[in-house]
Parts: C-alpha cells; structure tokens; sequence
C-alpha cells in the first residue's frame, strides 16, 4: 500500500505531550510522528508508561489540562490540523468522525441509562433524524457487532451483561456514526482469551466492510499479530521501531522489539522460563540524554548513554529504527544480539 497525502487519515508529526509536576515538565510523549492510512489497521505497541495512551488521548483533545498540555506538533486528520480546532469543533469530530473504544466498559457506559438510550444518545449528537431510524440504526450496530436478541438489548442495562458483550456495546456506540477512524486503546485487556479472539475479530469485519481505518494501543504483541498491518513501538515517549507487521515479527531490529517479541510465550517450545527485559521503564523525564532503552539494553555501546539516536530507515525495508547498532546506509552497522 504506497501511501499518498490524500490516502493518509491522519498524520501527526512531531507530536510532544508533557505534564506539568512538582519536578517540572515531565514529556509523556516526546517528538513522535507516526500516520494512519485508509483503511488499514495499525498497532502502536508498548509497556505501560511508554506514552501510547497518551498519543490516543492528544488525538482526541482529551488531555486533561492542567496538568497535561501539547506543547509542539501537529495532529492532522485529513490534512486539518486539530490542535487548531474549537472545543466545540472538537466536540463534533469526536464520536462522529474520529471515535474510541476505552480499555474498561463498565467506565464508560452510564449504569443508569438503557443500552438503547445511550446508543441513541451516541448517534443524536451528531445526526438530526426521526426516532423511527435512530432505533432502528441502533438496532442494526448491536447486530453488526454480533450481538444475539439486538431489540431485547435495547431495553437491557449495562450490568445485565457480560463483559465481552459490554466491549461489544462499546463498539456498537463508537461505529454508530460510520467514524473514518477508530481508536481502541487496550481494547481486549479486561477479557479471556477466547472473547479476546472475539472481539479482535471483530475490528477486522468492521475494518473489512466499513473501511473504518483503525489505530490498536496494546502492550499485546499477538493483538498486533492478528489484526494489524503495520505497527509502531514504542518505548519511554518516543517510537523505537515502525514497519509492516510482517517485517517486524521477522526481522525485529530494535534491541526493545526484539526482547518484546522474545517475552512472548511460544507453545512450541519446551522452555520452563519466559523471557523478561531486565529493569523497568523508566519514570517519564528521569533520562534526559541518550538513548532511553540504554540502562536495559544487552547491546548497549558508550554513546548510548551521552547521544540520542535518530530514527533512521533500513536499507532495503520498510522499517525505521531508533539505534545506533543501525546507520541506515548500509546493512546494521553492529548485528544486534538477540535475547
């Protein structure tokens, strides 16, 4: 899929999010550029606290100020940029154009209201029609989702259902205005496995016959595996590696993306023990120069710890990685090790 300028949904370039603390202007998300094409799925994949939550809220304009405020950069949704949009211009592109799935449903739905009030609620914000159709619209989105007994639902209150069929109400209520894009943050985290499966599979049929360009933030590299087709990783604020989801998972550059994918348990082996990167994360603005990933890094070098590198493309690849073992003209500079 070449991508053109008309082809990009959205495009955030240089994007920086800090918040404001006792100890300063703490950047939650620091330069990160990264793009959504139509109609493809992209996996933005990381630790808690690497800053992937953060990038979905500043898409949405829902950083909450103080503490947090964007402080540089761009967010472009077909070619607009947002950070120069109204409140209430926002307001209207929430939820109609752009929509997200949140990682807890009991959170987001109103335990007061029916499944059919809110889901109702949703579309008549942004749309002027009869009642007649609104039910019906509603009715048609707990179908598509996959929903048994749809108009029953409708009268059902969010703590009669399970989990999997809250997130599937979820869904129904970010798709019922057709958005071009979709945001779910963690969207299978409170799930089992096989509802997980679900709902996955889910996304895929919507982005499949809606087109609705979707964005996953998960820390879940098999979410990644099976519905994505390009993924971002990120770690500490900043992306480390991007590229099609096949490339990455067979040929991991990154030191982080390769101890990521080495932490997954794999069935077919015999192992006792699951891989794990040594050391935690680091708390946001505690590493002010150097490479973030360099104090866990097995591949670390001197300059790791004094210069940041660049995210730079390999040769012959669709990839981009941030390290110094890569130098972008040639083939990597230094083989990094894998775990």
């Amino acid at each position: 899929m070449h991508s053109s300028l008309n082809n990009l949904v959205l495009e955030v370039k240089g994007l920086r999010t800090s918040f404001y603390t006792s100890e300063g202007d703490i950047p939650a998300v620091d330069d990160i550029d990264l793009h959504v094409e139509r109609g493809e799925i992209l996996g933005v994949v990381g630790e808690s606290g690497c800053g992937k939550s953060v990038t979905s809220l500043s898409i949405m304009g829902l950083i909450p100020s103080p503490p947090g405020r964007i402080v540089a950069g761009q967010i472009l949704f077909e070619g607009d940029n947002l950070l120069d949009a109204s409140e209430k211009k926002m307001r209207s592109i929430r939820g109609d154009d752009i929509a997200m799935i949140f990682q807890e449903p009991m959170t987001s739905l109103n335990p007061l209201f029916t499944i059919g009030n809110q889901l109702i609620e949703a579309l008549s914000t942004h749309r002027s029609w009869s009642k007649k159709r609104y039910q019906e619209r509603a009715v048609a989105m707990l179908e598509l989702v996959g929903l048994p007994r749809a108009r029953e639902l409708m009268h059902a209150y969010p703590h009669e259902l399970s989990g999997g069929m809250r997130q599937r109400v979820m869904i129904a209520m970010a798709i019922i205005c057709d958005p071009k894009l979709l945001i779910a943050d963690e969207p299978t985290t409170a799930l089992d496995v096989t509802i997980q499966k679900q709902i996955l599979r889910l996304m895929k049929k919507i982005n499949d016959t809606l087109g609705t360009s979707i964005m996953v933030i998960t820390h879940d590299l098999g979410v990644v595996a099976e519905i994505c087709d390009r993924v971002v990783v990120m770690y500490a604020g900043k992306i480390v590696e991007e590229g099609s989801v096949e490339s990455l998972f067979h040929h991991p550059s990154h030191p982080y993306t390769k101890g990521l994918l080495a932490s997954v348990p794999d069935i077919r082996s015999k192992s006792e023990t699951l891989y794990s990167i040594p050391g935690n994360v680091p708390k946001p603005g505690s590493i002010m120069k150097g490479c973030r990933f360099a104090q866990r890094c097995t591949s670390v070098m001197d300059h790791c710890f004094t210069e940041d590198p660049p995210l730079i493309s390999i040769k012959d690849s669709s990839q981009k990685v941030r390290c110094f073992l890569y130098n972008g003209e040639e083939e990597p500079a230094h083989e990094a090790t894998t775990p």
